[in-house]
């Protein structure tokens, strides 16, 4: 118990610590005679603003792939607040010569769009479930579309209805306390991210871990901003943009690891985790193509699992897959890195060895069928091996795997004979 507490205690630590360093560094700030660019506020908005239209492309493409109610949550609530930030860096270039007034009077829609996002985020990381595709997948969408919309549209109408326009206390140390209520909100959604329960370690949790922290750091600095553009101001403006850019950055990274998995997935073996028929044309096309140029040999092998039928008889199809998933795992441990082991199909395997002679290969299929003798786990298992050699054997990948067929074969024969 001592050992769980210790890690958050620790964190709740570093939260004070940062919280503390980051509202120092605002009081030194509001005491500069710093006044931004109207037109320089409006160009971080606008940046704001494609950042998050970018997040909300990029989410709902691994919502589209992963049915991930997260990713949706989160697209719909960085889409508005796009949408928002958008509004008001127009509204800003269009009023230059008045938006120092215009800023202070739009406070209140910024300060709504921020909870918005922090409402999106905690309501993402509290649904957070993959649900399964199904006929009604559109109206499942769109009732989650209206419901994130009615919690961030009541949300938005209770703070204008009791909030107005927050007055600026220009004495003390804290001007803008109801800039607090963001702050609470934002620190509490970057713990929910922060302690996501996952399998696998996800990118997008770390940097929507971060990002509401960086956000929650904006609020808090703007609690001692005392007029728009000043120094305080334009810090938090920088850190919100910059917390967009740190999402993207994790979605980015999440969404391609997703896609090498499917990609790995797509030529893989299902059972065995070797490469699949369709990869193993390739392999052999890629290699065809390449030994053409170098005029260097490559070898085929083609691996046929002896009594399979047999042993899904007498023992149970779970214990033939496992027989097939022991040949497998031989040929993905004794193969050389640059080697190709694939599921041929049924009980057929192959094995791929570029700059191999017909010797050298003969010599592999002695010691896999060698590891297999070796084995201790029953029943014993064994594997008739046919060679094929390119150019000698074949110059295409069809009759590479035929003559690799026929030379298995040959051998099936002989040992049958053997036995007579």
């Amino acid at each position: 118990m001592e050992r769980a507490l210790a890690p958050n205690a620790r964190t709740a630590f570093a939260v004070i610590a940062g919280g503390v360093a980051i509202f120092a560094i605002a009081l030194r700030l509001r005491a500069l005679t710093f006044s931004a660019d109207p037109s320089l506020c409006a160009s971080i908005d606008t940046i704001g603003a494609f950042l998050t239209f970018t997040f909300t492309a990029n989410a709902l493409v691994r919502f589209r792939g992963t049915r991930d109610l997260m990713s949706l949550i989160l697209a719909i609530g960085f889409g508005v607040v796009g949408l928002m930030q958008l509004a008001l860096s127009l509204q800003l270039f269009h009023n230059l010569d008045s938006a120092l007034r215009l800023l202070d009077s739009l406070r209140p829609f910024w300060l709504q769009s921020s909870m918005l996002l922090a409402e999106a985020m905690l309501l993402a990381s509290v649904v957070e479930r993959p649900f399964p595709h199904s006929a009604n997948l559109p109206r499942t969408d769109l009732a989650l579309t209206a419901l994130t919309g009615t919690v961030a549209y009541s949300a938005g109408a209770l703070y204008l209805l009791f909030g107005h326009e927050p007055k600026i206390r220009a004495l003390g140390p804290m001007a803008q306390p109801l800039e607090l209520l963001p702050v609470f909100l934002y620190l509490l959604a970057a713990a929910a991210f922060h302690q996501h329960p996952k399998m696998v370690s996800s990118g997008l949790d770390k940097a929507l871990a971060l990002a509401a922290a960086m956000n929650a750091g904006a609020h808090l600095v703007r609690t001692v901003s005392l007029q728009a553009a000043d120094a305080p101001f334009t810090l938090a403006q920088i850190l919100r943009v910059s917390s967009y850019a740190v999402v993207l950055g994790g979605t980015l990274l999440d969404n391609s690891r997703l896609f090498m998995q499917v990609r790995q997935l797509a030529i893989s073996d299902p059972l065995t985790g070797l490469a699949n028929y369709r990869h193993l044309i390739d392999v052999l096309e890629s290699e065809i193509e390449r030994s053409g140029r170098t005029s260097r040999e490559f070898s085929v092998l083609l691996l046929d699992l002896d009594g399979l039928k047999s042993v899904n008889d007498q023992y149970g199809h779970l214990v033939g897959s496992r027989a097939l998933r022991r040949l497998a795992d031989v040929l993905r441990v004794h193969s050389r890195a640059v080697d190709t082991p694939a599921r041929y199909g049924g009980d057929e395997f192959a094995l791929v060895m570029p700059e191999t002679g017909f010797q050298a290969a003969r010599r592999v299929a002695g010691r896999i069928r060698e590891r297999l003798m070796l084995q201790t786990e029953q029943p014993k298992i064994s594997v008739s091996v046919g060679v094929a050699v390119y150019p000698s054997s074949g110059t295409t990948a069809e009759r590479l795997l035929m003559a690799a067929d026929e030379a298995l074969y040959a051998m099936k024969q002989e040992a049958n004979t053997g036995r007579r």
